[in-house]
C-alpha cells in the first residue's frame, strides 16, 4: 500500500510546482502557461504597457505635417493680420485700433457693409430656393439627368469667366447685350419708336425745341416752312415724294427733309429733289392749348380747316421724334448689385440643386405617399412633408452660401464696370483696393480683413456645431 501511493505523491508534488494537471483517465499532463515563454499572456501584456509611447509617437509623425500646414497658412496669416491691423500703413508704428476707427467712419466702408448685407439677406435664400424648386422638378421630368447637367454647368465655370460673359449679356447696347436685344424687343412690341427719330431742325430754321417737339409762330394766310435735317435716306419713308409748297390760305406749310443728296440746295429753300416726310403729327396751338391737328401728306405739305383768323403756334409733336428705347444699364449705379447677385445665382443653383436633389432621394416614399392617399395636395405635401424632412439639407445649404457671399470679390471685381464699382462696393473688395489698389494701407487693409473674419466666423462654428451635433 506504501508503495502504491509513492508515485501519487510524485505526480501531486509536480502539480503543484509546476501547474500542470494530473493525468486524467491516461491522458498526458498539460503544463500551466509560463510567463516568461514567448507568447505567454504576461509577456505580451507587458509589451502592451511599453507600447503606448510609440503609438503616441506615430500619430504625432501622421498629424505633423497637417499640423504644419495649419499653423503656416491658417493660424500664422491670421495672427500677422491682426498684428498688422494694430500698426501703421506700413506696419511699422503700433496705432492701436486708429484703423478699426477708420474703418468703421470711412463712407466706402459702410457702403461694402451695407451691400454686404444685401448680398447674405438675398443670395443665400434665392439660391437655396431655387435649387429647392429644381430638385423637386427633376423628379417630374423626363431625361433628368441631362437637365441637372444643364443647371450645374456653370460651377465648372470661374468667376472671372462668368463675369466677362455676364458683361456682354448686361451691355447696354442691345445689339451686344443679350438682355437688352429681349428687354427692348418686348418693349417695341408695345411702343414702337418714331420713324423720324433724331431729326433735328436746320441751324438758321425759325423752329425751337418744346418738350421734345418743335415749334415756331405764324398768322393765317402764310405758308410755314418747317425744314429738318438728321435723318439718313434710308428712313425716309417710301410713299415720300419731292416736296411742294402749299397754298397760302388759311393756317398752311410744309415739312420736308432740307438736304440734297450730292450736295447743293439752298439751306431753307425747298430744292427740286428734296422729299416731303409724310404722315408726321402737326398741332396748332393758340394760348398754350392746342385747338387743332393734322398730319402731312406724302409731299410734307399739311393744312389746318376751320381756324379762325390771326396767329398760332404751329407745333410738331413730340411724338414724330420718340427715340427708340434702347434699354436698360443693367450695370449702372442703380442696378449693379442686384445684376451681380443675378449672376451669382446663375452659377451656385446647380450647387443648391445637387445637394437638394441628394437629400430628397433620402427621404422615405412612404411617407408622402401616406400624404397623397389621406388627401393631401401636391402643394401640402410639398409644404408639410418634402420641405420639413429635407430641411437639415436646407440647412446646410444656407449657411454654405451666407459664408461664401460674405467673402464675395472675384464676381463684383469682374462685372462691376469702373464707373459703378464703388455702388458695388463689398468688404473683401474694399480690403483688396486699400491694400493693393493704389494706397498700399496693409493696416487700414488688415483691420478689413480681420471684420471679415469675424463676419464669417459665426456661420463657420454654427456649421461645426451643427456637424457634432448630427455625429452624435
Amino acid at each position: 500500500m506504501t508503495r502504491a501511493s509513492e508515485p501519487v505523491g510524485e505526480v501531486v508534488t509536480a502539480v503543484a510546482v509546476h501547474g500542470s494537471q494530473a493525468p486524467v483517465d491516461g491522458q498526458t499532463p498539460t503544463a500551466a502557461p509560463d510567463a516568461d515563454r514567448p507568447g505567454a499572456p504576461g509577456a505580451r501584456s507587458a509589451r502592451r504597457e511599453g507600447q503606448p509611447w510609440k503609438d503616441k509617437l506615430t500619430s504625432v509623425w501622421f498629424l505633423a505635417p497637417a499640423v504644419l500646414v495649419l499653423l503656416t497658412l491658417v493660424a500664422y496669416p491670421i495672427v500677422y493680420t491682426v498684428w498688422l491691423s494694430l500698426h501703421s500703413s506700413d506696419g511699422a508704428t503700433f496705432v492701436g485700433v486708429d484703423n478699426y476707427v477708420r474703418m468703421f467712419t470711412a463712407p466706402e466702408t459702410r457702403h461694402a457693409i451695407v451691400n454686404n448685407i444685401v448680398w447674405v439677406v438675398v443670395a443665400p435664400s434665392l439660391v437655396t430656393a431655387m435649387g429647392l424648386v429644381f430638385a423637386v422638378l427633376i423628379e417630374r421630368v423626363r431625361l433628368a439627368s441631362v437637365f441637372k447637367a444643364i443647371v450645374f454647368m456653370p460651377m465648372a465655370i470661374s468667376f472671372l469667366a462668368a463675369g466677362v460673359t455676364f458683361r456682354m449679356v448686361y451691355d447696354e447696347s442691345p445689339d451686344r447685350g443679350l438682355l437688352n436685344a429681349a428687354v427692348v424687343t418686348v418693349h417695341d412690341a408695345f411702343s414702337p419708336p418714331s420713324q423720324y427719330f433724331g431729326a433735328r431742325p436746320r441751324d438758321g430754321a425759325p423752329l425751337t425745341e418744346a418738350a421734345g417737339g418743335f415749334e415756331t409762330t405764324a398768322t393765317t394766310g402764310t405758308t410755314v416752312l418747317m425744314p429738318l435735317v438728321g435723318l439718313p435716306q434710308d428712313r425716309v419713308p417710301a410713299d415720300a415724294v419731292p416736296a411742294a409748297a402749299p397754298p397760302g390760305a388759311g393756317l398752311a406749310g410744309v415739312v420736308w427733309l432740307d438736304f440734297t443728296p450730292g450736295g447743293g440746295g439752298t439751306a431753307g429753300v425747298i430744292d427740286p429733289v428734296e422729299r416731303g416726310l409724310p404722315a408726321m403729327t402737326v398741332q396748332a396751338l393758340r394760348d398754350g392749348a392746342v385747338v387743332a391737328t393734322t398730319q402731312t401728306g406724302p409731299d410734307g405739305r399739311f393744312a389746318f380747316a376751320g381756324l379762325a383768323d390771326g396767329g398760332y403756334t404751329v407745333r410738331l409733336s413730340p411724338d414724330n421724334f420718340t427715340a427708340p428705347f434702347n434699354g436698360v444699364t443693367w450695370l449702372g449705379p442703380s442696378l449693379v448689385t442686384p445684376s451681380i447677385i443675378l449672376a451669382y445665382i446663375w452659377i451656385w443653383a446647380g450647387f443648391a440643386m445637387v445637394l437638394i436633389t441628394a437629400g430628397l432621394s433620402a427621404i422615405p416614399r412612404d411617407a408622402l405617399e401616406a400624404a397623397r392617399v389621406d388627401g393631401a395636395s401636391e402643394w401640402q405635401v410639398f409644404r408639410r412633408v418634402t420641405v420639413p424632412l429635407v430641411r437639415p439639407v436646407l440647412v446646410v445649404v444656407l449657411v454654405t452660401l451666407t459664408i461664401n457671399v460674405l467673402k464675395i470679390f472675384d464676381l463684383v471685381m469682374v462685372l462691376a464696370p469702373e464707373s459703378s464699382q464703388d455702388d458695388a462696393n463689398v468688404i473683401a473688395l474694399q480690403m483688396y483696393r486699400v491694400s493693393f489698389g493704389g494706397g498700399l494701407d496693409f493696416g487700414l487693409g488688415s483691420a478689413l480683413g480681420v471684420l471679415l473674419f469675424l463676419l464669417v466666423l459665426p456661420a463657420m462654428l454654427f456649421n461645426i456645431r451643427r456637424m457634432r451635433r448630427e455625429q452624435r
